[in-house]
């Protein structure tokens, strides 16, 4: 169970970070990290299309994906939850597809885009797993995969905060962009396995 201080803070990044992707529709185009990305990249009509499809569907997951953990509003609504979590589990899919594929572009080389690309992986067949196993009422089994499936999720969270931290130990940006590549998602997976584990518990409870 989360304290009622730790669902804020959770709810707060993952609403936060969800908008970020808004943006890269307002700012400067090499907004973020798109700066160091070379222009026959920029200019690429599929790379964009995968960019822009993975930060758009993305967003939609982290806003959706944290009411699903709200045992209040699941117990007050299980239509709205249902809602939500088809829009989930569909924005979560699309998303991460298209971080599989731009994955291989990734700043870093080889240890970021296989890093990214795992991620990728994990995020869509834990989501893949997590809607299976609700269509066959497993609502348990649903549950765990659905809490690994935002740990994958919420690595656009971690990023963002790892990634500045990292930079400043290192003082070099491609140093820190290969391992937050790993850290940023590893950890969330390794929490979620220790928090089940530890409470038995299937579900937050805000």
């Amino acid at each position: 169970m989360l304290k009622r201080a730790e669902w804020a803070i959770f709810v707060f990044f993952a609403l936060t970070i969800g908008l970020s992707p808004a943006l890269y529709f307002i700012l400067d185009r090499k907004f973020g990290l798109l700066g160091g990305k070379p222009e026959a990249l920029l200019n690429d009509i599929f790379w964009n299309a995968g960019f822009y499809t993975h930060i758009i569907f993305g967003g939609i997951a982290l806003l959706t994906g944290w009411i699903q953990f709200s045992k209040k509003i699941r117990d007050r609504n299980i239509t709205l939850h249902r809602r939500f979590g088809q829009v989930y589990v569909a924005a979560a899919l699309t998303s991460a597809l298209a971080g599989i594929y731009i994955g291989f572009f990734a700043t870093g080389g080889a240890i970021a885009a296989t890093g990214f690309i795992s991620l990728g992986v994990v995020w869509f067949s834990t989501t893949l797993e997590a809607y299976r196993q609700i269509l066959r009422k497993q609502i348990e089994a649903h549950k765990k995969w659905m809490f690994y499936s935002y740990a994958a999720c919420f690595a656009a969270v971690m990023l963002r905060l790892w990634l500045p931290l990292l930079t400043f130990i290192f003082g070099d940006f491609i140093t820190a962009y290969k391992l937050v590549a790993w850290l940023c998602w590893l950890p969330n997976l390794a929490f979620v396995r220790f928090y089940l584990l530890k409470t038995n518990s299937l579900a937050f409870k805000s």
